[in-house]
């Protein structure tokens, strides 16, 4: 059965992706802060506009994607926040009101925060604990709490939730990668620092099945195994530089008030305490196993980075 599908963040490198392959058997529209030629309509709409309601009523839209995220925390965090939770709160509203009958919500493995007592590897059911200095896990773990209200309060509201990994694919350029471009992969000295990584295709044929098949639940995003930082260096063919913590704390406190460098110190925790996601119930109990492990997500993303001359 054809599906009306409404996408946030149409625009964005997931969401024009995935909408792309929807439109092939549904109707599909989109709502983002930017224009984009793509085979479905983007409407310029804010996610924290209540004429979201009249868009989604007059669509006659059954299933909604959540993507609209800010993904680079800026300097102004009331507003990051804003957009993020409160942005989230009016989709939900504007949901409930329009009849929606089922969510998909792409969260994020940050939501578990960067804490040195994180489990090995970590289950869906372990706590959300995103840490408040990184703005980005903070609010991926409030919009979680947000979400776990209304399926207590608004059961008739079907809830699909994605926690990914690390995202690559062919053309991925982001602040993560960026850690991947200097002439030394930087660790932190006893830390392995390990990466969980996941292809876009596979979090793109996820969410698809997942929307065709009016899934619901709560899923960890991740190829199979994880890469420490020592191995992530071998496949790019560059030395580690491993550094006392102190030391890089002491370097990006100093950057920090001269008004030099994008990161702070809380950045090295973000480096050492990554929490490295189980994908089990993703394969075992909503039956979506990855292409790509994240050994070759990776090593997939390297040879097109390096045929774009960015590595």
């Amino acid at each position: 059965m054809r599906k009306r599908i409404l996408i946030t963040g149409a625009a964005g490198y997931i969401g024009s992706l995935l909408g792309e392959r929807l439109a092939r058997g549904n109707f599909v529209v989109g709502t983002d802060i930017r224009h984009r030629e793509l085979s479905f309509p983007i409407h310029l709409l804010d996610i924290r506009d209540p004429a979201l309601e009249q868009l989604l009523r007059e669509k006659r839209i059954s299933h909604v994607v959540h993507l609209a995220s800010v993904l680079e925390a800026s300097r102004d965090r009331a507003r990051d926040y804003d957009i993020d939770v409160n942005g989230t709160r009016n989709l939900l509203a504007c949901c409930q009101r329009a009849g929606v009958r089922h969510l998909t919500v792409t969260s994020s493995g940050a939501a578990y925060g960067y804490h040195p007592d994180n489990p090995e590897w970590i289950d869906e059911n372990d706590p959300l604990r995103g840490n408040a200095v990184f703005a980005y896990a903070d609010h991926k773990r409030q919009i979680e709490a947000l979400l776990a209200d209304y399926r207590r309060e608004h059961p008739e509201l079907t809830q699909l939730v994605f926690r990914p990994g690390t995202m690559l694919g062919s053309a991925t350029d982001n602040l993560i990668t960026n850690l991947f471009k200097a002439k030394r992969v930087i660790a932190v000295q006893g830390s392995d620092s390990p990466f969980v990584f996941i292809w876009d295709e596979d979090v793109i044929g996820a969410m698809e099945a997942g929307i065709r098949e009016d899934r619901s639940g709560i899923y960890n995003m991740a190829g199979d195994g994880a890469l420490t930082v020592h191995q992530i260096a071998a496949i790019l063919g560059k030395p580690v530089r491993a550094l006392p913590a102190w030391l890089i704390i002491g370097a990006l406190w100093c950057a920090r008030r001269l008004g030099v460098g994008r990161y702070g110190p809380e950045q090295v925790n973000f480096l050492r305490y990554r929490p490295v996601l189980s994908n089990r119930r993703l394969k075992e109990e909503f039956g979506y196993t990855p292409a790509k492990t994240s050994e070759e997500t990776f090593r997939f993303y390297v040879e097109h980075a390096r045929a774009r001359g960015q590595l």
